[in-house]
């Protein structure tokens, strides 16, 4: 590799001649780590008229260079950073004078120290990783979205490759939600009333900021979603939290003053409950007495193993009010970010403009490609394969826990990829999950999914969609001991 030209600048500052600042300069950048071992120099030729200095000078430098073994010379090929030079293993810009500007007064609005949920980005690494929302290796499938990767590379796809498509999306994407995956659902949409967003996080998001003031309120379940609360903040909202139980959000407990409704209806997160049907109802004609809107996250719904799920709450929506989130994050992989929101289409308009002002478009190319491995049918194949692991890891886990006699606070009645559960109130599950690590085990603490500053510790999530079938017991029987401690 050949170390830029452009990067080799004169300060007026230095001291010593030129010949002195030169070498002064290379050798830093190789002490510095900027210039690593085997890396081509600029020809003196080239360097001298960059730094506007004779070529004797700049080749008088790179001979000290070359006597110090700081540089070596490869004949007419030129000159390179010598193996033999001191170079560190990682290289650590230099602090460049001392920063006057006081960031706590520069910076208008804060979006740090949210809840944040950790997981090492080593976590594959683990023996037993009850990770929730990481993608197995030996579950997806490769071959057929390179493949679909490689069509939209195409010459036939150049356009969807290359655009600007401004504030719009990929048609066949949103052709094939809107014929195939919405359906599925029980919701009948057109094309001006679909946005592809980056994931159902940007999705909220999104919609936080166009229904949401700093005068209006958001009901949100609790526990819920640990970033929507994060979003929530942003808007600078009124936030009421509204408490969950077997059979998810309480309307009831909805207050009155409420103009956006958070919800998680057919599987809530972190707890898993299903809305039955009654309550769905119920809630939807709550929000038209009191006139709010309902956001309902539908994040999970292709985990769907042990039943059919329940008709989104969005299919029951007859004055549309209810604003749909889906994504294809869980069910192909996290780093994809790609979801979707579905809504009336004035709110759609507003979407799409906000979009487009923040990021215009989700890239076209993942667009084309997720539009071939869907329309393919390989999503499909994908899916059945996941329901089949995921079935079978439940049935295992739930036999483990069973006969560890732990306690699940909440398991899904249509599947999933989870379990919500409950420790014995002494135990702190920060603490417990830090035991858990140094013995390869890897499990979520649940605190941060409740609103407040008191939050309950005791809960924890099990995900079982990284781990293999052959793992759960052992390590559902650490955990059981890590809890009798």
């Amino acid at each position: 590799m050949a170390i830029s030209v452009e990067t080799f600048f004169l300060s007026s500052d230095n001291q010593g001649t030129l010949q002195a600042q030169i070498q002064q300069m290379i050798a830093e950048g190789i002490l510095s780590g900027r210039f690593r071992k085997g890396e081509k120099l600029p020809s003196s030729r080239r360097l001298a008229a960059h730094l506007s200095v004779s070529r004797i000078t700049v080749t008088l430098a790179y001979t000290e260079l070359l006597a110090n073994d700081y540089l070596t010379s490869r004949g007419r090929s030129g000159y390179f950073v010598s193996e033999n030079a001191p170079v560190p293993p990682n290289f650590t810009p230099p602090q460049r004078g001392e920063e006057t500007v006081d960031w706590s007064r520069a910076i208008g609005q804060r979006f740090t120290g949210g809840k944040v949920l950790e997981k090492p980005k080593d976590w594959a690494s683990y023996r037993y990783p009850f990770v929730y929302g990481q993608t197995d290796p030996s579950l997806f499938d490769h071959s057929n979205w390179r493949l679909c990767a490689l069509q939209a590379l195409g010459q036939k796809d150049f356009t969807a490759l290359t655009a600007d498509y401004f504030d719009q999306d990929d048609p066949r994407l949103v052709e094939f939600i809107a014929r195939n995956t919405l359906p599925r659902r029980g919701i009948i949409a057109r094309p001006e009333e679909i946005l592809i967003t980056l994931g159902a996080q940007n999705a909220l998001w999104i919609a936080a900021q166009i229904l949401l003031t700093q005068r209006r309120m958001a009901a949100i379940e609790d526990p819920c979603y640990y970033s929507l609360s994060d979003i929530l903040q942003q808007s600078r909202c009124h936030v009421a939290p509204v408490s969950v139980d077997l059979d998810g959000l309480r309307p009831c407990e909805i207050p009155a003053e409420t103009d956006v409704i958070f919800t998680t209806p057919s599987h809530q997160c972190p707890t898993t409950a299903t809305m039955p049907m009654d309550r769905r109802k119920t809630l939807l004609q709550h929000a038209r007495d009191i006139d709010a809107l309902i956001v309902e996250d539908d994040y999970e719904f292709e985990m769907s193993f042990l039943d059919a799920p329940s008709p989104a709450l969005k299919s029951l929506d007859t004055d549309g009010r209810v604003i749909y989130v889906g994504s294809f994050s869980k069910s192909l992989f996290p780093g994809l970010r790609l979801g979707y929101l579905v809504g009336s289409e004035a709110f759609i308009r507003e979407a799409r403009a906000l979009r487009a002002s923040v990021l215009r478009h989700p890239p076209g190319h993942i667009q084309r490609t997720a539009a071939y491995f869907l329309s393919l049918g390989h999503y499909d194949a994908l899916v059945r394969r996941l329901r089949e692991a995921l079935k079978e890891r439940r049935s295992v886990m739930q036999d483990a826990i069973d006969h560890h006699g732990l306690t699940v606070a909440g398991k899904g009645v249509f599947g999933g990829s989870s379990f919500w559960m409950r420790a014995p109130v002494k135990f702190n599950m920060d603490e417990v999950a830090n035991r858990l690590r140094a013995k390869s085990v890897l499990i979520e603490p649940g605190h941060h999914f409740f609103h407040g500053s008191e939050q309950p510790n005791h809960y924890y999530r099990l995900g079982y969609s990284s781990i293999p079938v052959s793992r759960i017991p052992d390590g559902v029987a650490k955990i059981a001991e890590a809890l009798r401690l």
